[in-house]
């Protein structure tokens, strides 16, 4: 009998509300994760360490583990760390670094993963993807999903409002890659996967047509689940696809030539507006609206850099993912046809 339907890798929890960090030893146990609470925890240096103290009283003889780095080194002493004990489980708390070493680490010792997301910065709260720096890049690890996910607003709303702008950012970005993605099948016939596409389309359209404020319950709701759901939508893709295309291309990019500058979701923000403006895609101007509204960056100056060296950065952007087609690789531009395009969308847009 042939197969009619799919498996799609997803968490078996996903909790959004504030308060949500003090029932994680009941989530553990009502999931049957962990009865009793015998996980390893890998905090990060932001709020991580209050979050422990918050969980002690249901997970009281829990390790708990420091991430200091975003390095695949860090994931794989975490690894070695872990293999080394008896856990049902392990527990990342903390921002995307500290989510990304400890979805690594635990993929690396066949455990289960929890992520306790304390900022929804970009879309690795829930994905099946882990991005780690190696000799100086950044490289994209496949790795497990996990297997729930909890986002406490009380902890959210403490972080700088950049890291929610740099959210909103690699969200909005999806509709942008999904063009990518279009793009890619149209011209060399690269399998489109629909489920994934709708997945990751509806997380980005749930965010650029709202008017509430970022900081507002109801905003950090709807982003939580839009980062959560573009995790999905790369679990049933197998990759990253869905969600990243040039916009991604370009923020490695600017991550080689100039590390630093802005963090993940505001490089994937401008990647994307400035190719949008590439292929002239209708939803730019929905995207420039709902950045500007909620002063998201847009344009180079925005992540610290001017017209030639956001430039250079596009022109390296293709190198970054040699496997991927998007519209920077169906244009093929030179350097000066580059320098053009990008004066061109700094005059559109840098106002």
């Amino acid at each position: 009998m042939p197969v009619l339907a799919r498996m799609v890798p997803a968490p078996l929890s996903v909790e959004v509300r504030s308060g949500a960090i003090a029932r994680l030893g009941d989530l553990l146990a009502d999931r049957r994760i962990s009865a009793r609470g015998d996980v390893a925890v890998a905090v990060g240096p932001g709020q991580g360490a209050t979050i422990v103290e918050a969980i002690r009283p249901t997970l009281n003889s829990a390790p708990v583990h420091r991430v200091d780095s975003g390095s695949i080194e860090s994931a794989q002493r975490l690894g070695d760390v872990l293999r080394a004990g008896w856990y049902d489980a392990v527990v990342g708390i903390g921002g995307g670094r500290t989510l990304d070493v400890a979805k690594y680490a635990a993929s690396q010792a066949g455990l289960p993963m929890v992520s306790v997301a304390t900022s929804l910065s970009h879309d690795g709260i829930a994905s099946p993807v882990a991005s780690l720096e190696h000799r100086g890049r950044k490289g994209s690890y496949g790795v497990q999903t996990p297997i729930a996910v909890l986002v406490d607003l009380d902890y959210v709303r403490r972080c700088p409002i950049e890291q929610l702008r740099a959210g909103v950012g690699d969200a909005l970005s999806n509709l942008s890659a999904l063009a990518d993605w279009e793009l890619a099948g149209r011209e060399r016939g690269e399998t489109f996967d629909g489920l994934a596409a709708m997945f990751a389309r509806a997380a980005a359209e749930s965010v650029v047509h709202r008017d509430d404020e970022l900081t507002s319950d109801t905003f950090l709701t709807a982003l939580a689940e839009a980062l959560v759901l573009a995790g999905v939508a790369m679990a049933a893709a197998g990759s990253s696809r869905p969600c990243s295309g040039a916009c991604h291309e370009i923020a490695h990019a600017v991550d080689v030539l100039y590390p630093g500058r802005a963090s993940h979701g505001a490089q994937v923000a401008v990647g994307a507006m400035f190719a949008c403006f590439l292929r002239d895609d209708p939803k730019l101007a929905q995207i420039d609206a709902c950045l500007r509204r909620l002063e998201v960056p847009r344009v180079p100056r925005d992540i610290g850099l001017d017209e030639e060296q956001f430039a250079a950065a596009v022109v390296e952007a293709p190198a970054t993912r040699p496997d991927r087609y998007t519209i920077l690789e169906h244009l093929d531009m030179g350097k000066k046809e580059v320098r053009g395009r990008v004066d061109a969308f700094v005059r559109a847009f840098d106002r």
